[in-house]
């Protein structure tokens, strides 16, 4: 998988159902934030798993996450949600993104 590339719903265009869009969503950043904030490529983030909270992600990586959902997704995130409350799971995450696409 490539990082960085637009997130394509499908060939016609049109948002996918939940669950597709769910696993579409979560699965580039858990391999994002193993693989490039973690360098631990087999490591598996489990959606529930807290990232700030626990020190898992720093706020130097926290700006680089929020980056490569911006890049990825096409979704604008304040800096003022930068922050244990709204971007503290993986879960979390993709629902926000979820919402700032339909």
């Amino acid at each position: 998988m490539q990082f960085g590339k637009p997130l394509i719903l499908n060939n016609k265009n049109t948002i996918l159902t939940s669950p597709n869009l769910t696993e579409k969503i979560s699965q580039p950043i858990s391999q994002f934030i193993a693989e490039k904030i973690l360098k631990q490529p087999g490591r598996v983030i489990q959606e529930d798993e807290p990232l700030i909270s626990s020190g898992l992600i720093d706020s130097f990586s926290l700006v680089d996450l929020a980056l490569f959902i911006e890049d990825t997704y096409g979704v604008h995130i304040d800096d003022t949600e930068l922050n244990a409350t709204t971007f503290d799971t993986l879960q979390e995450l993709t629902q926000m993104i979820q919402q700032r696409l339909i």
